[in-house]
Formats: structure tokens, C-alpha cells, sequence
């Protein structure tokens, strides 16, 4: 049987990879690298290990000891807990990290990338098993977005790739064509919920790939939580890019989006 290593952050995202990687014949080995991995996916692996995404010599190590040749990355860490003090790198990290020319995603993530090459690991795409969860061009609630809407999405369509193309960020909060949030180091939900508060409501969110993307990490994802945190500030229309975008739980996403009037569609 065909061996697949998972580097698993928060989100559902990592129990939906390692089910299908299970159901399509891998057997699965995955790393929890942060407290919040859920512990759900221990189900479909062979074997579970939690060790702290700081800990990039225990990471390795365990992924070679398994015989492992083939890794995905998958699941939200975000690069805060380099700053915030959450996690003690060890002195590989803290090697690799003084050697950036920059801190940016992409700089750290091909990095880690080349670190996980020279143990003789191939990180692959992070889409490959789960495309299914990419929704094609269209609307995806029963509510549409009104005229206004959409030019606001249009709007932070545009503002969306530039900032992905400066690799800041994948997410822009836009209140009649002005812009009220552009994602940063703190994510998705806190650009939201700062956007949203500024907005005092009738925002609208656009997350788009970057021009650049590179599709074995950083693909952009949403789900519930993101529908929660825009029900939360008011709101009302979230644009996706079609084809490029992760919708987890899409039945439980959309059934909560309609309840709450929220809008959600891919372009």
C-alpha cells in the first residue's frame, strides 16, 4: 500500500484530506502540528503523531521513520505564532527562519518545502485529493448578491489579487467600493471581523488565489467558521474564486449562509 505523510494544522480541512487519501488506498500518517489539529483524523491514519509545528527535527524525524516519501501540507497555521511567542522553535527552525531573505508565506512555505526535499520528501498539491471540494463558476447560496454587491465584489476581486500577487494576503473586506480590511498576518477571521466592525455592516468579502499560487500550500479555504464570523459584524456576501477556492462542509456552510441571508458566490 502507498504511504502519504499529512502535516496537519486547524481547520476540518485535514479530516477530509486524510479520508480521501484513505478511501483512495494511501495509508496515512499524519503530524498535528498545532493544539487545535482535530484529533478526528487519527481515524483514517495509520498512526497519529502531535508534534508542534516549531519542531521542524522531530518532524522530519518522524516522517523518515515511517519510510514516508510523499507529504501534504494541510490546514490553517498561520505564521502569527512566529511573533506571538505560542510556540519555541528548535534549532533547526530558528536556523531555517534566520536564513529567509523575508518572512512572507510564500518565503517561509518554499523554504519548509526545500527543507522537507532534502530529507527526501515530495510535498505534493494540497488539491489533489479533495478538488471535489472546489466549487465551479456560479452562485452557491439561494440568495444571489444585489447589484451593489457585486460591484463591491468586482472591486475587491481586483484589490484581492494585488494583494496576493504582494504576498499579504488572499482576503479584502469592501464596503461600497471603499475598502475597509486587507488580510495580513492575522488571517481570514480577524480581517473579517476587523473589516466588518469598520463596515458597521453591508460588508462584503472576496478571498481569491494568488496569481502565484502555489497549490501545495496556502490554498484558499473557507467554511462554516468563516460564514459565523461574517454573521457576527453583518456581513452579507462572500465571493470565492471558482475552481481555486476550498469550500469545506459544503452542505452545513450553505444550509448556515442562507439561514443567516449571507450571499455566497464563485467567480
Amino acid at each position: 500500500m502507498e504511504k502519504l505523510g499529512l502535516l496537519a494544522g486547524a481547520g476540518k480541512l485535514p479530516v477530509e484530506c486524510a479520508r480521501s487519501a484513505q478511501q483512495s488506498g494511501y495509508e496515512v500518517y499524519a503530524v498535528g502540528l498545532l493544539a487545535e489539529t482535530d484529533p478526528q483524523i487519527a481515524e483514517f491514519c495509520a498512526d497519529y503523531q502531535q508534534i508542534s509545528v516549531a519542531q521542524l527535527e522531530a518532524i522530519l524525524n518522524y516522517l523518515k521513520s515511517k519510510d514516508l516519501h510523499q507529504v501534504m501540507m494541510i490546514g490553517k497555521v498561520t505564521k502569527e505564532l512566529l511573533f506571538n511567542g505560542a510556540v519555541q522553535p528548535d534549532a533547526k527552525m530558528l536556523e531555517l527562519i534566520m536564513s529567509l531573505p523575508d518572512r512572507s508565506d510564500d518565503t517561509i512555505m518554499l523554504a519548509f518545502v526545500r527543507e522537507l526535499a532534502k530529507a527526501g520528501l515530495q510535498a505534493f498539491d494540497q488539491t489533489m485529493l479533495i478538488r471535489r471540494l472546489m466549487p465551479h463558476r456560479g452562485n452557491i447560496t439561494n440568495r444571489e448578491p444585489s447589484e451593489d454587491e457585486r460591484r463591491d465584489i468586482d472591486f475587491g476581486f481586483m484589490i484581492a489579487k494585488e494583494l496576493g500577487r504582494l504576498d499579504v494576503g488572499q482576503t479584502v473586506v469592501v464596503k461600497n467600493r471603499a475598502v475597509m480590511a486587507l488580510e495580513a498576518i492575522e488571517g481570514t477571521d480577524e480581517c473579517i471581523k476587523r473589516g466588518g466592525t469598520l463596515a458597521n455592516g453591508g460588508a462584503v468579502v472576496t478571498k481569491v488565489s494568488k496569481p502565484q499560487q502555489d497549490n501545495r500550500f496556502d490554498v484558499p479555504t473557507v467554511g462554516r467558521r468563516t460564514i459565523e464570523v461574517m454573521a457576527q459584524v453583518g456581513a452579507t456576501a462572500l465571493a470565492i474564486e471558482a475552481d481555486k477556492t476550498l469550500l469545506v462542509d459544503r452542505e452545513n456552510t450553505v444550509k448556515f449562509a442562507d439561514d443567516k441571508g449571507i450571499a455566497i458566490v464563485a467567480l
